[in-house]
């Protein structure tokens, strides 16, 4: 079986998906959403599971999930501009609000 390459990705893509996902949901106005991400790089990404243990590892056990193909979330997310991560390994917490900056009084030359 050939390699697929994306449209914007050079490197050969896997040669079996995912297959079903769990897929980390928020409520929204008609029913569930899938919840998006940031990537450490800052871009968007949408995010599935490959066990309920690997989800609740990284989210913790309060977080709603649905079954989802793999398939199915690149379907929903590439609308949008978004890439999926299968079982992403690393996260940080969000940041802490940042102080406003105090002005700094300007300087007179006389």
């Amino acid at each position: 079986m050939p390699d697929r390459l994306h449209d914007d990705d050079p490197d050969p893509a896997d040669r079996f998906p995912a297959g079903l996902l769990y897929v980390p949901v928020r409520p929204g106005p008609s029913g569930c959403a899938a919840r998006l991400f940031r990537t450490p790089l800052g871009d968007r990404t949408g995010v599935g599971f490959t066990s309920v243990r690997r989800l609740t590892a990284t989210l913790g056990p309060d977080q709603a999930w649905i079954r989802l193909a793999e398939l199915a979330l690149r379907a929903l997310t590439a609308p949008l501009g978004v890439t999926v991560t299968v079982d992403p390994q690393f996260w940080a917490p969000a940041p802490a609000p940042v102080e406003p900056a105090t002005p700094v009084p300007a300087l007179r030359i006389a």
